[in-house]
């Protein structure tokens, strides 16, 4: 079969380049990349310094000055918000100019212009809900084309999601060549980004009544949340490793003996579990959003949200699974190359015959 014309669109707000800011950033890349090694002609359209070798342009989130026309008599919209508006825009304006250039357009953002102005398009659009339902999505589905696909990433989301739209359930998937199986027997490892709403302090008072030695991972972008809640626990057995490159993010997570995964929303996937089961490292986990749908007793344990004693009790649990085992899960349940065979075969119906 011939390679299609894919429009693939991602984050304005962080690059989709290792080492990646969160799981969206790394899903879009991988989707990226093996779209592309199978034949098939993607342009992604995303932030400033995404990776150059997935054929990207950039989106041009440009800093306006805003300070130079703010008034207390006018109510100007904040400078991320406009720009953004404006680089969303400007995509899907010439999307619409050039109607024969995709054979379909592929939303991975976050961003509602691209749902709202979804039937400005002549081609087909497929948006993937990483998200439960925020309003300015939903809102924009009011405008979202007839014939607009929704996927989401997991029965979760799925669920959650359908009382405003029906949707298609593509789970996300990790490349299960790249996240290979190690040797284990280190520290606990929690890796992600160092947000309230990942819970990371929670994995370290967790670990401490456990008893285990615990590293952090992982971009630190909010700062008052870091030094509030992670640098006064930091020290003896709690170290945090910075944001490490994928590469040795792949190994220090191989290494460790157990993931800790302490979200304090509901996850719509939770990549970082699956990224650590197709390492053979098993995870113990709050018991929220997707999480249970792949995550089980065969990989891991999972515990009450939010509850510390819970989770330090799973973290012991989980420690003694079998790490071939859990590699063989991962493996089954968690490919990036099922995922694709998924997409691949849902852009060939929309494009229809005449797709290139």
């Amino acid at each position: 079969m011939s390679g299609l014309r894919i429009c693939l669109i991602g984050s304005s707000r962080f690059p989709i380049r290792e080492p990646f800011a969160g799981g969206l950033e790394a899903h879009t890349h991988a989707l990226a990349r093996q779209l592309t090694d199978r034949g098939h002609h993607v342009s992604l359209f995303a932030a400033p310094g995404s990776d150059p070798d997935l054929r990207t342009r950039e989106l041009p989130v440009d800093s306006l000055r805003h300070d130079v026309v703010n008034r207390p008599d006018l109510d100007v919209t904040p400078g991320a918000w406009m720009d953004e508006h404006h680089a969303y825009l400007g995509l899907m304006l010439e999307l619409a100019r050039n109607p024969h250039h995709f054979d379909v357009v592929h939303n991975n953002s976050l961003h509602h212009l691209p749902v709202a102005m979804s039937s400005m398009l002549a081609v087909p659009m497929v948006t993937t809900l990483h998200t439960p339902p925020v309003p300015w999505l939903e809102s924009a589905m009011k405008y979202a084309a007839a014939d607009s696909t929704f996927v989401a990433v997991s029965r979760f989301t799925a669920r959650a999601w359908a009382h405003a739209v029906g949707t298609v359930t593509i789970a996300n998937g990790v490349d299960i060549e790249r996240w290979r199986p190690g040797a284990g027997g280190g520290a606990a490892i929690w890796f992600g980004r160092l947000v309230p709403e990942k819970g990371a302090h929670l994995a370290i008072d967790a670990a401490r009544a456990a008893g285990m030695p615990l590293d952090l991972a992982g971009p630190a972008l909010d700062a008052e949340y870091f030094g509030a809640e992670i640098a006064p626990r930091l020290g003896g057995e709690i170290r945090y490793l910075g944001h490490l490159t994928h590469e040795q993010l792949r190994a220090a997570v191989g290494s460790a003996r157990v993931a800790v995964v302490t979200p304090r929303w509901d996850e719509p996937y939770g990549l970082v579990a699956a990224e650590a089961m197709a390492c053979g490292t098993p995870v113990a986990a709050f018991a929220r959003g997707a999480l249970p749908e792949f995550v089980d007793e065969s990989v891991g344990a999972l515990a009450v949200p939010d509850d510390v004693a819970s989770l330090a009790a799973a973290i012991g649990e989980a420690a003694g699974r079998d790490r071939e085992a859990v590699r063989r899960v991962a493996v089954e349940r968690c490919s990036i190359s099922a995922m694709v065979d998924r997409y691949e075969d849902l852009y060939r119906r929309l494009a229809g015959p005449m797709a290139a």
